[in-house]
């Protein structure tokens, strides 16, 4: 999200899903490292959002910039520390 352009389209994509799904988009907040979205919706919604918003944006980007990630690559290894990895445990 560092680079403006980047950061643009990450955003245009995200007002574009949720209102294509009729998702109620209430926040979208930006750091130099990641996306904040805050839905109205319930949580398997809103990760599949997460998701299909990242497939999206991971294609767009990789097409632009030659094959580099816009996310990165997934871990293989849970992280103990990182709640995010409770469902691997």
């Amino acid at each position: 999200m560092a680079d403006e352009a980047t950061r643009r389209t990450v955003l245009a994509a995200a007002h574009a899903l949720a209102e294509r799904h009729g998702v109620d988009l209430v926040s979208i907040e930006t750091n130099p490292d990641r996306l904040t979205v805050t839905l109205q919706l319930h949580r398997l919604g809103a990760i599949g959002f997460a998701a299909e918003l990242r497939r999206l944006t991971e294609a767009w980007h990789k097409a632009h910039t030659g094959g580099k990630t816009l996310w990165g690559e997934p871990r293989v290894e849970p992280d103990e520390d990182d709640p995010a990895d409770w469902w691997k445990r």
